[in-house]
């Protein structure tokens, strides 16, 4: 089975998800930003993708998710043997994550390693921040793309999966996010985070030694 790309339909409407493919053991969507992934705690909070593709994929499953104010890509499992697989794809880091996002300035180098460990900011939750002494290990690879009408575009590979982890990253570097609410300090002048998860390769259930399947979705800012 040769790679395949997919591109999300233009016609996406906004603010709710979109399918992308439909495999006997996954399915493969776009989120939208400003989504849960899964129900958080509340009645306030039971919206969710999840919540809204099991009312017509009654048996699809979580597999990992993407933060409420990121788009992108996300695959579903549709059954026990899919999820276990696939979770076990993602620990096992054999799953390829492209991210795409906007900054005000280049960064120097242009392309490189981020290996800095993140941890929890007690003081200021939700956030989270820089921590040498209890953090965990967390690498991003990311590669400064071409300039576009209002910033930068960057190319992110996270190699760990640590929560916030491109957020807090590129805070490091003094390059937040544009429209980060927690992160920059000018996140009004946006009207949404712009980070989207834009390429997902992983092994395919159904037939783990042939390549993997490439979906790919663009970016909508």
């Amino acid at each position: 089975m040769n790679a395949i790309d997919h591109n999300a339909p233009a016609n996406q409407p906004p603010g709710d998800w979109a399918l992308l493919d439909e495999r006997r053991d996954f399915l493969v969507v776009a989120k939208p930003e400003r989504m849960l992934s899964v129900p958080g705690i509340g009645p306030e909070k039971q919206d969710c993708l999840i919540h809204r593709v099991q009312m017509e994929f009654p048996e699809a499953r979580i597999v990992h998710r993407l933060d409420w104010d990121t788009s992108g890509l996300l695959v579903l499992a549709r059954n026990a043997r899919a999820h276990s697989f696939l979770s076990k794809a993602f620990a096992a880091r054999d799953v390829d994550k492209t991210y795409e996002a906007l900054i005000d300035a280049p960064l120097e180098p242009a392309e490189g390693l981020i290996d800095l460990p993140i941890g929890k900011d007690h003081e200021r939750r939700p956030r989270y921040r820089i921590d040498p002494e209890s953090g965990r290990p967390s690498q991003t690879r990311y590669r400064v793309a071409e300039p576009v009408e209002d910033g930068i575009r960057i190319i992110l590979e996270p190699i760990t999966g640590r929560s916030h982890q491109l957020r807090v990253h590129l805070l490091a570097q003094g390059r937040p996010i544009q429209g980060d609410s927690l992160y920059h300090p000018e996140a009004n002048r946006h009207a949404r985070l712009m980070l989207h998860a834009a390429r997902l390769v992983f092994p395919d259930p159904e037939h783990p030694d042939a390549p993997k399947v490439d979906y790919h979705c663009e970016p909508p800012f």
